[in-house]
């Protein structure tokens, strides 16, 4: 069964999970390749969602920018969104792809039927993920996610076709 609906998880993940204040808000930095492999993944009419346990309005601005299907902020319980969203889209579990790098993703990582970990993660949660990824969160983990799931369910002729 392919995967319909990938949800990641924003800091550690999207970013390197380094959090800079300024006098008005987070700064982030968001990884382009990761971009181009959302936005591609969105072309193949795939859905998107980011399951993030803080709020950060530039979180919101690259969700806007990339096409984000579903962006929750400050959540505590990942996994009741994850359930709420799948419900909603009416996939079961295994068609959903979750990357997380912390404790606060553990839930969330043991529900779904494909689960990913950037290289510099917790290892306490190497043994709840199938892959632990090359990559370093903010450092194209997004898009080794991608990639791998682009090749496993065979789409990697229609990845490719978006951008020729």
């Amino acid at each position: 069964m392919e995967i319909e609906l990938i949800v990641l998880d924003v800091d550690g993940c999207m970013t390197d999970g380094s959090i800079i204040y300024s006098s008005d808000d987070e700064i982030k930095s968001f990884n382009v390749k990761d971009g181009l492999a959302i936005a591609s993944w969105i072309k193949l009419k795939k859905k998107v969602a980011i399951i993030t346990g803080r709020k950060s309005s530039v979180v919101q601005q690259r969700a806007n920018e990339l096409g984000v299907h579903y962006l929750y902020q400050g959540e505590g319980n990942k996994d009741i969104k994850l359930k709420e969203i799948a419900q909603k889209e009416g996939l079961e579990l295994k068609q959903i792809a979750v990357i997380g790098d912390d404790l606060n993703d553990f839930k969330m990582l043991s529900l779904a039927g494909l689960s990913f970990t950037p290289a510099d993660s917790t290892t306490f949660i190497h043994d709840v993920v199938d892959v632990i990824l090359n990559t370093s969160g903010g450092k194209g983990a997004i898009r080794e996610m991608i990639e791998y799931i682009v090749k496993k369910d065979n789409l990697e002729r229609d990845f490719l076709e978006l951008w020729k």
